[in-house]
């Protein structure tokens, strides 16, 4: 009875992982990025995923998302293969460097789910700053580049390959493409077209997440069957929402959008809080991610890579 009640509750979790994983991909359709933030916590807390796995794949399904999106832009001329090739390899060392630091035995997978709640509250203040920002910027400018230093630099190529390999070390900590920093530095540093600076940053985005899912591979136990159904499910939520904006304000889903953000960083946070604490109860903690968010069961010991609920 009790095998009974734990099949049917893990049943409904992947149902609700499946679904979040469109609505991700409508947010992408309809305001262009950051849904895909929402993958690590939704791998980790919803299917059943340990940390450093959830990361690994949710490089291959932002990678994936990113290939997708550099097509249209690829047919309007607005990708700089030339810059990209430049930017994409400095971030692809960093996010390999990244990667495979994360797979060292003292980057625990508690630690990595506090930073990256850390980059998901900076990306929802970005979100809301942009927000209250954006009525003065021309909606064909596409980023609000005023929240941005304007680079005081006479070498301003060795600064955007120092941003790369930044850039580049978060996506493999974490497993975030980092697109909120990319367009900037493509702008101001590499001096390309807005236009063509989003173009460009999706190829460097696939770039970085495939460097970043090398470093993870063969060190991290991966769902194949679970990664691949989670990205169709999120490109069939991308197909929706570029058919959805039409009809939807983007600047006000934004604005919702970033304070959910808030709300899951806390929440990340409030999870992992023990890591704080002690060593002992640290390692407590990194036992404990696959809680869901509305239920938890102790798991039954099989061989599965995921941590059921």
């Amino acid at each position: 009875m009790e095998s009974k009640i734990f099949m049917e509750i893990s049943a409904l979790a992947w149902i609700f992982g499946y679904i979040i994983a469109v609505a991700i991909g409508i947010s992408l359709g309809l305001i262009g990025g950051g849904g895909s933030i929402l993958a690590v916590p939704t791998l980790v807390y919803v299917m059943g995923m340990p940390p450093k796995s959830a990361i690994a794949t949710s490089l291959a399904v932002v990678g994936t998302v990113s290939l997708l999106g550099v097509i249209p832009h690829w047919k309007l001329g607005n990708v700089q293969f030339k810059t990209a090739a430049m930017f994409g390899l400095s971030t692809m060392v960093g996010a390999y460097a990244g990667a495979r630091l994360a797979t060292l035995p003292f980057i625990t997978g508690t630690l990595q789910m506090l930073l990256f709640a850390t980059m998901m509250l900076l990306a929802a203040i970005f979100m809301l700053r942009n927000k209250t920002t954006a009525e003065s910027i021309p909606p064909t400018q596409g980023v609000n580049l005023t929240l941005y230093p304007k680079p005081v630099c006479k070498y301003c190529w060795l600064w955007l390959l120092s941003e790369g390999i930044g850039v580049g070390v978060l996506t493999g900590l974490v497993g975030v493409g980092g697109g909120f920093a990319i367009v900037p530095a493509l702008v101001l540093l590499a001096k390309v077209p807005m236009k063509q600076a989003i173009g460009t940053s999706l190829l460097v985005i696939f770039l970085n997440s495939v460097a970043g899912f090398l470093g993870y591979f063969g060190h991290v136990a991966l769902d194949w069957p679970l990664m691949i159904s989670f990205m169709v499910a999120v490109s069939f939520g991308i197909a929706a929402g570029a058919y959805l904006v039409r009809f939807v304000r983007a600047k006000h889903l934004q604005k919702a959008f970033g304070y959910f953000l808030l709300f899951m960083a806390a929440f990340i946070l409030w999870q992992n809080r023990t890591e704080l604490r002690s060593p002992q109860t640290s390692r407590q903690a990194s036992s404990s991610h696959s809680k869901l968010l509305f239920h938890s069961l102790e798991p039954p010991l099989t061989g599965d890579s995921r941590l059921e609920i």
